[in-house]
Order: structure tokens, then sequence, then C-alpha cells
């Protein structure tokens, strides 16, 4: 097995893996060893009462973009799950694309532990931070965590 990915076959796993992701049509802008940025485009669907995005959107963005850091570093590993996902909504993103940033904090043998900012395109401001970890399968190959 590989230790990495692809940005094209990550997208297309978590679409079709997840069908709820491929709805929101998250798109991969970048892809390296324990980097990955995912964008949310804007879709009318996603507003709230208040004219912002629903928080449910933003996690789904948060969690696949985590999802990614994490199979980035030990390759296609579709059982890695999430264990745990906090979330701290820092400001009203305005109706828009978002933009998703995660990075890994840890990888062990059994979990990774990774952070993922969101902001507004084109904006500087984060509007909500969230910290999670991920279960790695006893069965993924230990060449594939370097």
């Amino acid at each position: 097995m590989r230790s990495s990915m692809t940005a094209a076959e990550f997208e297309e796993l978590a679409a079709q893996g997840v069908p709820y992701v491929g709805q929101l049509g998250c798109k991969v802008r970048t892809f390296e060893r324990g980097r990955v940025e995912v964008e949310l485009p804007w879709q009318a669907m996603l507003v709230r009462p208040g004219g912002t995005i629903c928080g449910p959107a933003m996690f789904a963005l948060a969690d696949i973009t985590l999802y990614g850091v994490v199979l980035s570093l030990i390759g296609r590993v579709e059982l890695a799950v999430t264990t745990d996902l906090t979330m701290h909504f820092l400001s009203k993103p305005q109706p828009g694309d978002l933009l998703a940033e995660g990075r890994i904090l840890r990888l062990g043998t059994r979990l990774a532990i990774g952070e993922v900012v969101i902001r507004s395109a084109g904006r500087p401001e984060a509007v909500a931070h969230a910290v999670g970890t991920y279960s790695i399968p006893a069965a993924a190959p230990r060449h594939a965590r370097g």
C-alpha cells in the first residue's frame, strides 16, 4: 500500500464513500502529507436563519478535511474513523465559499490528532476552529504510517 493518496483520489473517496459530502460538493484544493485544504462551495441550502452558513455544514467540512489529513499520511485506509471532533464557532461567516485548512498535530500507531481552521474565502480571519482525533484500525499497514 502506498503511504499517500492524490487529491483526486481523496476527493473521489470522500464524495462517493460519504454521499452527504458528495452532496456538499467539497473540492480538494491542496493535498500534501500532513496538510490538506478543502473548499466548501457556496450553496443556498447551507444558509440558516440570520444569513449565515449552518453549523452542520461547517462541521462536515472540518471532519472531511481532517479525514484527508490523516489519509495523506497513512494512505487509503477507509476505516480510519473520527473518535472525537470539537468545534469552536468563532465568527459569523457571510454567505460564500468556505476554505478549511487542516494539519496533523500528532500521528501515532492507533490515533491521529489534527486541527482544522475554517475561513471565508478571501478573508484572513478564522470563522471556526476544530480539533479532532481519528482512530487508525489495527489492520492498517505499519509502513503506511510514515
